[in-house]
């Protein structure tokens, strides 16, 4: 069966009949009712969940949103609520939020706003701290390798601390104790309440302007968590961190560690044990000193007798008792060795003498000039173009060298004799 197809005015009429008999309400309508319904009953609500896209924007409010395993629900954290918070959100945190739910009606969505927030688990104050902690690690501020050696003998300490405090009088008695010449200044400044991170800090950048002073003391007595806050807050932690001579953190009790102790060169048990760390005492010093005074004399005493025995012995050797015989035997050993040399020098000019001499009757047996004096002649070619010339050219030693007409030069044992060859014969047998 085919569906009848109603269009037009018709199509109007049946949907009309189809209605039921009230008046239609807009969205907007719905929506604000819904909007004051739910406003209404739900003005204060606790909810527990766990935080994920957690969004800061630049206006400083704070949108995020809860969720179980099994719903969501968006949040959104005003800027003056958020300012307020003392700990970081970041998602997976769980925590416990108080608000209210308000509808938006521009989007048809619910949202709820926070006006308180806590942490599960762990209290606010108490994750702040693990969270700042966590962050000046994860930056190289705790590390051993940036931390300062102390002054062994300072010139003068700086005490960061409340005037009034017991903490004071307890460093004081125990340096001055200690090291009565001790110069010390008190830089005096609020060690707990909102005032107080912020003095302690500029106190802290303040020190390396107060002349002579290479070393500082900050801290205060015990207290509780919250007492001790101003020295777990991150602008105390940084000025240490800055601060241009070293810095020992004495902060409360044993048990007590504050951020400023991790991050300080030194860290002490208590005010009284600062007082300890940053001067010597007096009887260790004058003691020490003793004892290398009596090590330096002896070592002197030995050093006295090792060089009288050192002198007595160079003294008694003969030629510091009777230097003038030593100075007569050196100079007739001079005289002896000069004797010797000359004598030396002689025999090697004779000796060389005498080798001139053999060579010389070897060289003129070897002379060609001997030769000529038992009656021999050397004839050379005569390379000159005219008869009276003479221009020596190669030796002639074969007949067969020079031809019919050739000028020659003959050397006899006196003199030379300058000829031409008219004929060449052969030798005969």
């Amino acid at each position: 069966m085919q569906p009848t197809r109603v269009g037009g005015p018709f199509q109007q009429v049946l949907c009309m009949s189809l209605l039921p008999q009230v008046h239609p309400q807009t969205v907007s309508e719905l929506t604000h009712e819904l909007k004051d319904l739910v406003e209404a009953n739900l003005d204060t609500v606790c909810v527990c969940g766990e935080i994920s896209n957690c969004k800061a924007a630049s206006s400083g409010h704070v949108y995020l949103t809860l969720k179980d395993d099994a719903a969501q629900l968006a949040a959104v954290i005003w800027r003056s609520t958020s300012a307020r918070l003392s700990f970081r959100l970041q998602d997976g945190l769980q925590v416990i939020a108080i608000g209210s739910v308000e509808v938006y009606p521009a989007r048809g969505t619910y949202q709820l706003i926070v006006s308180r927030l806590f942490p599960q688990g762990l209290g606010a104050l108490e994750l702040a701290l693990r969270q700042l902690r966590d962050r000046l690690a994860a930056e190289g501020l705790f590390d051993q390798e940036r931390k300062r050696l102390l002054p062994q003998l300072p010139k003068r300490i700086a005490l960061v601390t409340s005037p009034y405090g017991a903490a004071v009088n307890d460093m004081l008695q125990v340096i001055t104790r200690r090291w009565p010449a001790a110069n010390i200044v008190i830089v005096p400044v609020a060690v707990q309440g909102e005032s107080a991170p912020g003095e302690i800090a500029a106190a802290v950048r303040f020190l390396h302007q107060i002349p002579d002073v290479d070393v500082a003391i900050v801290g205060r007595g015990g207290g509780s968590i919250e007492d001790l806050m101003a020295f777990n807050s991150e602008v105390v932690a940084r000025a240490i961190s800055q601060c241009g001579v070293p810095v020992i953190s004495a902060v409360g009790h044993e048990i007590d560690v504050t951020i400023a102790d991790l991050v300080a060169d030194r860290r002490a048990l208590t005010p009284s044990e600062a007082g300890e760390l940053v001067v010597p005492n007096l009887a260790d010093v004058r003691s020490l000193l003793e004892s290398l005074e009596s090590r330096l004399v002896a070592g002197l005493k030995d050093k006295a007798v090792t060089a009288r025995l050192r002198l007595d012995a160079v003294a008694s050797r003969p030629v510091l008792a009777n230097p003038g015989q030593r100075i007569r035997q050196l100079a007739e050993e001079t005289d002896d060795l000069d004797e010797r040399i000359k004598k030396a020098m002689q025999q090697r000019l004779e000796a060389a003498r005498q080798q001139m001499t053999a060579l010389s009757q070897s060289l003129d047996a070897l002379s060609p000039l001997a030769v000529l004096g038992r009656g021999y002649s050397v004839t050379f070619r005569n390379e000159a173009q005219s008869g009276v010339a003479v221009q020596r050219g190669n030796l002639v030693r074969r007949a067969d060298e020079v031809a019919a007409g050739d000028g020659l030069i003959t050397y006899l044992e006196h003199g030379r004799v300058l000829s031409r060859v008219e004929k060449i014969e052969p030798n005969s047998d």
